[in-house]
């Protein structure tokens, strides 16, 4: 008897108590994202929005906002796709060392190259080869398994934004990581990047084998909508 008392008290406190994650936040939904970049500022600025927000409880910013020149919102996104167990410190040295080689290679082509127009071609901001490269393996198409009448077909359907992002640095980071393990991360890094920043090398194939298989699959496109 007391046992069946006990579970039955267990098991409404379990239904009770459970909340949503939603519903765990400590701020409500009158609270707005805040706007730490200056350019955005100055744009709401100028178009009106910020009246709009004058009046309006804001969010805190995250301890990783900044309006710093030197933020680059890619290559933080970056860094933490390269971090394993939170450690922080770790991936923003090895993506530092990875600029760092980056930043020698095209030193070395830059005093190589024998005129000045080859000398101006060559990009030395290892964040700028870094941005190229991601968005050279952005994928366009994906393809997503949908079943009709008992058969599942692979349809290409359009990719959003943020999702060509996530899979670009995604390939680039297996790629890195599929290399020889004798060679140290930057190294590898910095190979990856400048083959990708050229448009070529394997992130670049597997994204051009990607969008071949779409355009093979096309016949099923009409699957998506009906």
């Amino acid at each position: 008897m007391l046992r069946s008392i006990v579970s039955n008290a267990l098991l409404r406190c379990r239904t009770t108590c459970h909340l949503p994650a939603a519903a765990m936040s400590q701020y409500g939904p009158q609270f707005v994202e805040p706007v730490f970049k200056k350019e955005t500022l100055t744009a709401m600025e100028e178009s009106g929005e910020i009246s709009k927000i004058a009046h309006v409880p804001i969010k805190a910013a995250r301890n990783n906002d900044s309006c710093s020149v030197f933020h680059d919102d890619l290559v933080s996104k970056f860094t933490n796709y390269v971090m394993k167990k939170g450690e922080k410190v770790l991936a923003r040295e090895l993506v530092e060392k990875g600029f760092e080689n980056i930043k020698r290679h095209q030193l070395e082509r830059y005093h190589l190259a024998e005129s000045e127009e080859e000398k101006a071609k060559i990009e030395l901001n290892p964040r700028v080869l870094l941005r190229t490269a991601v968005e050279n393996c952005r994928p366009l198409l994906q393809l997503t398994p949908i079943k009709r009448g008992g058969v599942r077909y692979q349809v290409p359907v359009p990719i959003t934004e943020q999702r060509s992002y996530f899979l670009a640095m995604k390939w680039l980071l297996e790629a890195i990581r599929e290399k020889e393990r004798t060679v140290h991360f930057p190294e590898k890094m910095a190979w990856e990047v400048l083959d990708a920043a050229a448009n070529h090398g394997k992130v670049i194939k597997r994204k051009q084998e990607l969008h071949r298989q779409c355009e093979a699959n096309r016949a099923y496109a009409h699957y998506r909508w009906s």
